[in-house]
C-alpha cells in the first residue's frame, strides 16, 4: 500500500540564498510519496519512515539529503533551508552501531551450545597436554589459542577462520617475533617493529588473522618461550591450531545436524 504525505518545511529566505546545483526556483510545496511494507505500523513517526538521512553540515546552515534529485543549502554562511529525505524508502531505521539491529534474531540454543562446548573441549585438551609438557616448562595454553578458539567455532565461515590465513599469519608472525627478539632484544622498539612487520606480512601475503598478531609480543616478552627459538614458528601456535581445527570440525557438524 502507498501513502502519500505532504510535510511541512520551515524555510527563512535570505539575501544571497541559491539553490546548489540548480537554477530553477525552489518550491517550499510538494508531495512525496512512500511506499510502505505491509508489517510496517501505521503509527510510526514520519521520521522513522527514513531509513537514512545524509548530513552536510554547512558554515552555519544545515542542509539534510536530496530531494528529486536538488539538493538545497545555505550559502554565503546564512540559513538555508533544511530538508530531510530518504535514500531507501523500505528500510531499516538509522542505527549508530552501538546498538544491536532491533530486528535481529536470537540465534538457537544448539548455535550457542555446540561452539562453547567445542572451546571447552579444545581448552580442555590443550591443559592435558601442558601436563605432558609441564617437565620441558612449555605450555599449549597460550592466550592467541584462546582468541583462534572465538574465531574458528563462533565465526566458522569468516575470512580470519579460513585454514590458509590461519596458518600462514600464525607461522610468518611467530618468526617475525623471533627475528625481531633476535635483533632487537627485549623491550618496546622490538615488541612495536614486531607487530608493525606482522601487519605488513598478513597484508601483502592475504592472510590476515588477527590472534596472530599477539604472538610476536608473547615471544619476546616471555622467557618460556625464548627458549624455542625458530622452533616458535611451528610450536605452540601452529600446533594448536592443528588441534583446534580438528575440534572445529566436529562443531560444525554438530550444528548442523543437531538443532534445538
Amino acid at each position: 500500500m502507498s501513502l502519500q504525505l505532504k510535510p511541512i518545511h520551515h524555510h527563512l529566505h535570505h539575501r544571497g540564498l541559491r539553490h546548489c546545483h540548480s537554477q530553477e526556483p525552489y518550491r517550499s510545496s510538494y508531495r512525496v510519496q512512500i511506499a510502505l511494507s505491509a508489517s510496517l505500523h501505521l503509527n510510526h513517526s514520519f521520521i522513522s519512515l527514513l531509513p537514512n538521512f545524509h548530513l552536510l553540515n554547512g558554515k552555519r546552515g544545515i542542509s539534510l539529503g536530496l530531494f528529486n534529485g536538488r539538493r538545497i543549502c545555505g550559502g554565503g554562511g546564512r540559513i538555508g533551508h533544511r530538508s530531510i529525505a530518504a535514500s531507501g524508502i523500505a528500510g531499516r531505521p538509522v542505527s549508530d552501531g552501538s546498538k544491536p539491529d532491533k530486528g535481529s534474531v536470537s540465534p538457537p540454543l544448539s548455535d550457542i551450545l555446540w561452539p562453547s562446548a567445542g572451546a571447552f573441549v579444545a581448552m580442555a585438551m590443550l591443559g592435558k597436554m601442558d601436563q605432558i609438557l609441564a617437565p620441558k616448562g612449555l605450555s599449549m595454553t597460550i592466550a592467541p589459542l584462546g582468541a583462534v578458539c572465538a574465531v574458528l567455532f563462533a565465526t566458522p565461515s569468516s575470512p580470519a577462520a579460513r585454514k590458509y590465513n590461519m596458518f600462514m599469519a600464525q607461522i610468518g608472525c611467530a618468526a617475525i617475533g623471533v627475528l625481531a627478539f633476535t635483533l632487537l632484544g627485549p623491550g618496546w622498539l622490538a615488541r612495536s617493529s614486531a607487530l608493525a612487520a606482522s601487519m605488513a606480512f598478513m597484508i601483502y601475503t592475504g592472510s590476515t588473522h588477527p590472534p596472530a598478531a599477539s604472538l610476536p609480543i608473547l615471544f619476546i616478552d616471555g622467557a618460556k618461550m625464548q627458549q624455542l627459538n625458530f622452533w616458535y614458528a611451528l610450536f605452540p601456535g601452529a600446533a594448536g591450531c592443528i588441534l583446534l581445527c580438528l575440534v572445529q570440525e566436529l562443531v560444525v557438524y554438530l550444528k548442523e545436524k543437531f538443532k534445538f
